[in-house]
C-alpha cells in the first residue's frame, strides 16, 4: 500500500487537535449478553480492517501535507483492549470511564482508533469506541462500525480472509443503513439544485466561496457566516480544561416523539432540539444565569455525500449555525420558533459554503488556521448532531446491541456537545462537556427528560381535546368542526370561498379560538400560518 496524502478537510480536523479539546469521536455501545473478545477481534478483522485507514498511521513530513502510511507494527490487540469498571459497575461508573477515555489522547504513532471492551456490565457487556475525526466523519464511522453487525443472533464466527486491494462490496446492512443522515434532518429536504452545487463543490471546494458559481444564495450564506456576531457569554463558554464529562439519557420511545410532532407540529428533530433548548434554559436558571431573550447557536453538521457513498471514509460534511430559542418559556411556542429557524436553514447554502471554508483552512499554515477556527468558535456555544440509526435490533460478535451513543468533537474550542441517536424504535440523547465549565452534564440530561415530558403531556392533551370535540359534535356538524381542527393541526383541506375573517381561524392549545388578526390573503395569523405546510 502506497502513501496517500490527507485531504485538506481531513488535515484541518487533524490540526485542530488540542490537549483540552481532542478531535475524537467517542461512542458507547451497551449489549444484552457477554461478548467473546476473540470473536470481536475476528469480526473487526473481517469487517473493519478492510478499510485501509484502520491499519494506517499518519506521518508528518518536514515539508508538505501529512499522509497515510501502512503501520508495519500493527497489533489488533493494542486497538482492542479489556477494561474493568470500579464497583458497583453501574451506569455512573460507565459514564466516568467514558469521560476519562474521551479526555485521553490517542497514540499518534499508531492508527488513530481504539476499542475498550468491558466484559461485565449489567447482564451483558459494553464497548467504548474512540476514533479520530481525521479518519472520517460521524456518519462514515458509525456506518463502518454498524457494517460489522448482524441482523440475526446465530451467525457463525467470521472467517478472516487475507487483506486484498479488491473493490469493497456493500455489506448485508448496506440497505438498512442507507437512510442514515447526520444533522437535523436537513439533508433530506434540500433542493436538487443545492445538491448539484454541493457535489460540484466537493470536486472543487474553492467554488463554494465563489459567488459567481453559487449565485446570490451562496453569497448570502457566506456573508451570514462571516458576519455572525459572537454568541452571548454564558457558563457554557470559557477557557477549556483537559477533562471531559459524558452523560446520556434513558431511552425515549420514538412513537412518543412522533406523537408530539404530529400534534404540536414539527419533525422528530425539531421536538428533540426543543426539549434540549428547554433543558439548557433550566440548567442556566438553576445556576443564577439570566435567560430572558437568550439565543445561542448550535453548530450542526450536515451530510454532503452523494447517495450510496456512506462507506467512504473522510470528512464530507458542512456546518450550519442554528440559533436555539433558549429564552422562550413556553415549550409549544419554542417548538414553532425552532421549526421556523430550521426551515430557513434548509433553504440556504450555508452547509456547502462551510465545507469550502474547512477545505480552505486545511491548506493554510497552522497559525492562520488556529485564528480562523477561534473566530468561528466564538459564533457558537455547542455542537449538536443527529444520527438516524437502524430501525431493527442488531448483533455484534453474537451479542445483542441494546443501546448506543456517539459524540463528535467540540471543534472551535467549545465546551458543550449534544448528540441525538435513534435505534430500534428508541432515541437517546447524550451530552459531553468540559468538566471545568459544566461538571454535571447529568443535570442537563435530567432537565431534558422534564422538558420532554412537558411536551408529551401537552401533545396528549391536544390529542384528547381533538378526540373529545370530535365525539361531542352532532353528525351534521362534524364536517365543519373537523375542517377547523384539521387546519389547526396542519392538515390541508379544500379552499373555502374567499373572505376576510376578523380573527385567525386556528384553535389555540387550550381549545379557544385564536384572537390574532390573520395575515393578508390568509385565514391564519403569522403564528398559525406555518401549520398549513
Amino acid at each position: 500500500m502506497g502513501r496517500k496524502s490527507l485531504s485538506s478537510v481531513d488535515t484541518a480536523w487533524l490540526r485542530m487537535e488540542e490537549p483540552a479539546n481532542l478531535m475524537m469521536i467517542t461512542g458507547v455501545l451497551v449489549f444484552g449478553a457477554p461478548m467473546d473478545r476473540e470473536r470481536l477481534n475476528a469480526t473487526l478483522q473481517k469487517h473493519v480492517l478492510r478499510f485501509d485507514r484502520f491499519r494506517q498511521r499518519i506521518v508528518w513530513p518536514a515539508f508538505g501535507t501529512p499522509y497515510w502510511e501502512e503501520n508495519p507494527d500493527f497489533d489488533l490487540n493494542y486497538h482492542v483492549q479489556l477494561a474493568v469498571l470500579p464497583p458497583p459497575g453501574d451506569k455512573a461508573a460507565l459514564q466516568d470511564l467514558a469521560s476519562l477515555l474521551a479526555s485521553t489522547q490517542l497514540d499518534p504513532s499508531r492508527p488513530l482508533w481504539q476499542f475498550h471492551l468491558i466484559e461485565q456490565y449489567g447482564e451483558g457487556c459494553a464497548l467504548i469506541c474512540r476514533l479520530h475525526h481525521c479518519i472520517g466523519d460521524g456518519l462514515a464511522l458509525v456506518h463502518v462500525l454498524l457494517s460489522a453487525t448482524d441482523t440475526e443472533p446465530g451467525t457463525p464466527w467470521p472467517v478472516t480472509e487475507p487483506q486484498t486491494k479488491s473493490r469493497r462490496r456493500p455489506g448485508p446492512l448496506s440497505k438498512l443503513l442507507r437512510p442514515a443522515r447526520v444533522a437535523a434532518g436537513i439533508t433530506r429536504q434540500v433542493t436538487g439544485t443545492m445538491l448539484e452545487q454541493v457535489h460540484e463543490v466537493r470536486a472543487d471546494p474553492a467554488r463554494a466561496l465563489d459567488p459567481v458559481h453559487t449565485g446570490a444564495r451562496g453569497a448570502a450564506a457566506l456573508a451570514r457566516l462571516l458576519l455572525l456576531w459572537p454568541d452571548r457569554r454564558t457558563i457554557f463558554k470559557g477557557p477549556l480544561h483537559v477533562r471531559k464529562r459524558a452523560a446520556w439519557s434513558a431511552s425515549l420511545p420514538l412513537a412518543d416523539i412522533k406523537l408530539i410532532g404530529g400534534e404540536l407540529g414539527g419533525t422528530v428533530n425539531d421536538v428533540l432540539l426543543t426539549a434540549m433548548s428547554g433543558a439548557l434554559r433550566r440548567y442556566l436558571l438553576a445556576r443564577g444565569e439570566t435567560v430572558e431573550g437568550l439565543n445561542f447557536r448550535a453548530i450542526v453538521p450536515v451530510d454532503l455525500r452523494k447517495p450510496g457513498t456512506a462507506e467512504e471514509l473522510g470528512n464530507k460534511f458542512g456546518l450550519v449555525f442554528l440559533s436555539l430559542p433558549v429564552g422562550m418559556v413556553d415549550p409549544g411556542q419554542r417548538l414553532h420558533e425552532l421549526r421556523r429557524r430550521m426551515d430557513a436553514l434548509k433553504d440556504s447554502l450555508e452547509a456547502p459554503v462551510a465545507y469550502g471554508i474547512l477545505n480552505t483552512i486545511g491548506r493554510l499554515p497552522q497559525a492562520m488556521q488556529d485564528i480562523v477556527v477561534a473566530i468561528f468558535g466564538l459564533k457558537g456555544t455547542a455542537v449538536m448532531t443527529n444520527v438516524i440509526g437502524p430501525g431493527e435490533e442488531l448483533y455484534l460478535a453474537g451479542a445483542p446491541l441494546e443501546s448506543l451513543m456517539f459524540w463528535v468533537p467540540q471543534s472551535g474550542r467549545l465546551g458543550l456537545g449534544v448528540s441525538i441517536l435513534s435505534y430500534n424504535g428508541q432515541v437517546w440523547l447524550g451530552t459531553i462537556t468540559d468538566a471545568g465549565l459544566v461538571p454535571d452534564p447529568d443535570s442537563i440530561v435530567s432537565a431534558f427528560h422534564a422538558e420532554f415530558n412537558e411536551l408529551l403531556e401537552e401533545a396528549r392533551g391536544a390529542r384528547d381535546t381533538q378526540d373529545h370535540q370530535g365525539a361531542a359534535t352532532e353528525p351534521e356538524e362534524i364536517p365543519q368542526a373537523g375542517e377547523l381542527l384539521q387546519k389547526a393541526r396542519r392538515v390541508s383541506v379544500a379552499d373555502e370561498p374567499a373572505r376576510a375573517p376578523e380573527s385567525c381561524r386556528a384553535l389555540t392549545q387550550s381549545g379557544a379560538r385564536c384572537k390574532n388578526r390573520p395575515r393578508p390573503g390568509s385565514d391564519f395569523c403569522h403564528i398559525h400560518q406555518d401549520w398549513q405546510g
